[in-house]
């Protein structure tokens, strides 16, 4: 008795475990099983297609089958079977390219909608349908030599953050392929004056990467209809391991715009760009009906206490990155997104969403596939989250999860004013937050010379290197530094209006960290003092490109600032310890910012670097103490063919910069 006993519990155990047994209840998400596979969603062959779907608590899953990828009733379901660890299977024998598929779920005895599953790769026109394509198809000639350009530090970066549409969207950029990914990768474009515009323009400027807002499929543009100059930012994410459809020539063919990424992917590696991919993993573009929802309902969110959806995103849900379903997912797709598409660096969209270890856990993964790799985010939330701030991945915690970078809002408010009063000046308009511009310049790092008592968002260091911060004066939030000038100076000319701009991205370029300008900033571009343009006609956002003849001068003096932190590693240490060591800020009347580099340190060409910032309205006499200088800078005027010296004192004139230099 006692044998056939100890068989039938061992029998009855098995039953339990066994991949016909339907899943059960659990008491919390923090019991669902954890699937470690990487081949949810489609298998494909041309003998078989198996297709995956994690959905632990479903009662159950059917698979359709279409042969448009809009259109029409499916042509064939399949009741798919529970398979263990959460994973519901089903095997179609037979070739099955260039079909359409979709999951659907029975949770609490209700079926929800149907979806191509969060793991699609490849979908149909507004990225409804899933799709089964040949992916050979969707490679570049010379896709597989492709290779990243050569990046030896992150301070070496000047990143250019553009929207695919505002680059190229105008008729004044030249372009064949107006807002569509081959637009960014096409030379030879001009404006009607004659200018370079597109990627020669990018070229000529010399920046090293381009950051561009989202271009995975998001939910907000209705691709049936790309003729009504329908506009988005496209912070809005539906399938996001699928590119837009709407940047590219056809969304109804899935292999399109997977190739025209590809290509302009590749057309800017061999010119020596680097792209960096804005990802917004922080929420959906809606709640209850994603696709993540649909799969697996609440699993993938943060709730708030009443069961109600925590909003820390502004935009109406958060996820939950903590739950290891959705950290899983998470550095998945950003490994798929650095495999298939050769993605060299990644912004996170209120990175202060998602949780510290998650980062780190990205991090880590993506070193192993290239530690070149960029990471970087905004180190804040849209709103109050569902977990403590001291588990989030916010600028405060930036130690915590280096060398993760982040975005100083400190130089950034510090120079043009506080991003939430839209009247409130900085130190471009003579404010007196000169500490918070020497914190800006330090990179964030600890220096001795910086209060930390008397500055702007911060009250301590929180870059552990210069490489763990990225300076800005202006980006696709909230206006751009035009508007912003016009909003706090009211009374001031298009003239004082340039010397403020060109005063600010001086700063930015010379500071320590990594420069970030937006795109448009260097041809003095304006949104109308549209404050959120995120879903503005291109009227206001496209950029303009006969502003590069009309504003020639402001389009040479960026090109000539990036020139300048290009051929001097100084102004782009790699440590605290060195910037604390080789940057000394000298005593200066109130108003005025004057440091020294001492430069032969950090292997430049040249010895030793002096920067005198004045935010003042009159000019300013500085004292030399007898040394005798080189002019690099002065009065809006690089000084480079021939030298001119100059020695015991030098005069700065209202709201400028000065560089000089000794060999």
């Amino acid at each position: 008795m006692k044998l056939k006993n100890l068989i039938a519990i061992s029998l009855a155990a098995i039953s339990i475990v066994s991949c016909s047994e339907k899943p059960q209840k659990y008491a919390s998400y923090d019991d669902y099983p954890v699937y470690k596979g990487n081949d949810l969603g489609v298998t494909y062959s041309a003998e078989s297609s198996t297709f995956k779907a994690w959905s632990p608590e479903a009662e159950e899953v059917r698979l359709n089958l279409y042969e448009d990828g809009v259109i029409g009733a499916p042509y064939a379901t399949y009741d798919m079977k529970y398979d263990g660890e959460g994973v519901w299977k089903y095997t179609v024998k037979e070739d099955l390219i260039g079909k359409f598929f979709t999951f659907q779920i029975k949770q609490n005895d209700k079926w929800l909608g149907t979806t191509p599953g969060i793991w699609a790769k490849a979908v149909g026109c507004n990225g409804d349908r899933a799709a089964i394509i040949d992916w050979n198809s969707t490679n570049p000639e010379g896709w597989e030599n492709d290779k990243r350009p050569e990046m030896k530090s992150f301070t070496d970066a000047i990143i250019y953050e553009v929207h695919m549409r505002d680059f190229t969207i105008s008729p004044s950029s030249g372009s064949s392929f107006p807002g569509k990914f081959l637009g960014l990768s096409e030379t030879g474009t001009k404006s009607p004056e004659g200018e370079k515009t597109g990627l020669d323009h990018l070229l000529d400027l010399g920046i090293s990467h381009v950051q561009i807002l989202p271009m995975y499929d998001y939910g907000s543009i209705d691709e049936t209809k790309l003729n009504q100059n329908n506009y988005n930012w496209g912070y809005d994410p539906k399938n996001y391991n699928v590119p837009e459809g709407g940047y590219s020539t056809d969304p109804y063919a899935p292999n399109v715009r997977i190739y025209e990424l590809k290509s302009m992917i590749q057309k800017l590696h061999s010119v020596g760009i680097r792209v960096i991919m804005d990802v917004v993993y922080n929420h959906t573009f809606v709640g209850a009906e994603s696709h993540l929802n649909l799969m697996a309902p609440g699993y993938f969110y943060r709730m708030k206490s009443d069961s109600t959806w925590s909003n820390g995103s502004g935009c109406g849900n958060e996820t939950a990155s903590e739950r290891p379903m959705m950290r899983q997912f998470i550095i998945e797709s950003v490994k798929y997104w650095i495999n298939e598409y050769h993605i060299d660096g990644f912004r996170f969209d209120l990175m202060g969403i998602h949780d510290i270890e998650t980062m780190k856990t990205i991090r880590a993964a993506v070193d192993e596939i290239d530690p070149s790799i960029s990471i970087h985010g905004e180190g804040w939330a849209g709103g109050e989250c569902a977990i403590p701030e001291s588990e989030r991945a916010v600028k405060q915690n930036a130690p915590l999860f280096a060398p993760i970078a982040v975005f100083s809002d400190n130089i950034r408010d510090g120079l043009r004013g506080n991003w939430t009063e839209g009247d409130a000046g900085g130190f471009l308009a003579g404010k007196d937050l000169d500490e918070t511009i020497k914190f800006g310049i330090v990179g964030a790092t600890n220096h001795p010379q910086v209060d930390f008592t008397n500055i702007i968002h911060s009250n301590a260091p929180y870059a552990t290197t210069p490489a763990q911060v990225i300076n800005y004066v202006s980006c696709h939030d909230d206006p751009c530094i035009v508007d912003k000038l016009k909003a706090t100076c009211p009374e001031a000319t298009i003239d004082e209006i340039i010397k403020m701009d060109l005063l600010a991205q001086t700063i930015v370029f010379t500071s320590q960290g990594v420069p970030f300008i937006y795109a448009g900033e260097e041809v003095l571009r304006d949104k109308k003092m549209v404050h959120n343009s995120y879903n503005s006609p291109d009227s206001i956002n496209e950029i303009n490109w006969s502003n590069k003849a009309k504003y020639n001068n402001v389009y040479k003096f960026y090109r000539s600032l990036i020139q300048l932190r290009r051929c001097h590693p100084a102004f782009r240490m790699n440590s605290a310890e060195s910037v604390a060591e080789n940057l000394r800020f000298m005593e200066s009347e109130p108003g005025i910012i004057a440091y020294t580099i001492n430069a032969k340190e950090c292997g430049d060409s040249w010895s030793k670097i002096m920067v005198i910032l004045n935010r003042n309205k009159e000019p300013k006499n500085i004292n030399l103490d007898g040394e005798t200088w080189n002019v690099y800078l002065k009065d809006e005027t690089f000084i480079v063919e021939e030298k001119q010296k100059v020695s015991n004192t030098i005069t700065i004139n209202p709201t400028t910069a000065i560089i000089l230099y000794q060999e």
